[in-house]
Formats: C-alpha cells, structure tokens, sequence
C-alpha cells in the first residue's frame, strides 16, 4: 500500500507517518524539507507533486493555514489565508489528485475542533474546517471506483498546548499519537464520508 502524506513534517503528520510505518509504503511530502514538496495554495504545485508520485491508495492531508485573531480585525484578506489554504488547498487536493488514487482506495482530509466548539480568533479556521466536513460529506456518496473519503477532527494537541493554549482556555489537549488512530481507521477501515473527533 502506498501512502501519500501531505504535511508529514508537521505534528500530526509526524504522527501519522509514524503510526501507519512498518505496513506500508509512506510518501512525504510538505512545504518544505521533504522528499516531495508541495504548496497546497497552488494548483500547480499539486499537480506537479501528483505527476512526481504517481499511483496511490490513500491521500492523506494533515496541512492547511488560517489566521487566527479577533473577528474586528479579521479582514478579507487575512481570511483568505484559511480559504487558499486550509479549504481550496485540501479540496484541491482531492479533485487533481482522483485520477493517481487507485481503485477502492481512501482521502482523509483535516478539520479541527473550532467548528463544533468555537473561541475567540478562531472563527476564520472553523470556517474552512466547517467547508471542508461539508464537501467530504457530499463528495462521499459520488467518488468513483470505490474510494472513500473522511476527516478527522482534532482537538488542541498536546504537543501544540505551549504555542496555542492560550486560545483553548479549558480545553483537555489529546496527544498527537491518539489523533493518529483516527488516521489510520480512516485509510484501512471502511467507512466513509465520516468526521472522526478526537476530544
């Protein structure tokens, strides 16, 4: 089985990467300092990353940006970043990369907590997480060839408490290593169209 990881250098993909070693063939690929890079902003770096890899059963996206700040300061602009990013970038994804995913094979895509439990300077990234469970919804009961599509949706990380806590007052962080499991139901399971939440 051969995996393409997006955003393997980041925490979770960290963690992703290391829970589904050791069965399978693990594609990296991020921004930077990976075998393969990749911007999801650009449709063309997508493609050329697709072109580069080739065949794959499972797409998995752990990467996407979105501002986060007070809801008076949040201009266009700024919420831009999580539209190109977070949104556009990992349903673009999905779209240019259909035709590399082999037959009966599996999408998990990235969402996060602020959807379902908002705070204060989160609302531009619970936006684009909310438009991302819409489409896997949707987009499940259409992709061809048996594949499959589902998202998982973490709370605040452990390993992200120092850098992030102070958005997530009385939040219980879930280590990375436990959002991976997610990961791994969704590559190898069976269901799909799912939001996996890690509280």
């Amino acid at each position: 089985m051969r995996i393409l990881v997006v955003g393997a250098n980041g925490t979770i993909g960290s963690a992703v990467v290391n829970e589904m070693k050791g069965d399978t063939e693990i594609i990296k690929a991020s921004r930077s300092n990976s075998e393969i890079k990749v911007d999801i902003t650009s449709t063309d770096s997508i493609m050329r990353m697709f072109e580069e890899v080739g065949e794959i059963d499972a797409l998995v996206s752990t990467t996407g940006s979105a501002h986060f700040g007070p809801i008076e300061g949040l201009t266009p602009e700024l919420n831009r970043i999580a539209v190109n990013s977070k949104l556009l970038g990992q349903i673009n994804l999905v779209l240019l990369g259909l035709p590399y995913i082999r037959d009966k094979g599996s999408i998990t895509l990235t969402t996060g907590i602020l959807m379902d439990d908002p705070v204060v300077g989160g609302a531009s990234s619970a936006m684009a997480n909310g438009g991302i469970r819409a489409f896997v919804k949707s987009a499940a009961i259409e992709l061809p060839r048996g594949i499959r599509i589902n998202s998982v949706s973490p709370n605040m990380l452990e390993e992200s408490k120092e850098k992030y806590g102070s958005f997530f007052v009385g939040f219980e962080p879930v280590p990375a290593k436990r959002v991976a499991l997610a990961y791994r139901k969704s590559i190898l399971g069976s269901q799909t169209g799912q939001s996996y939440t890690i509280y």
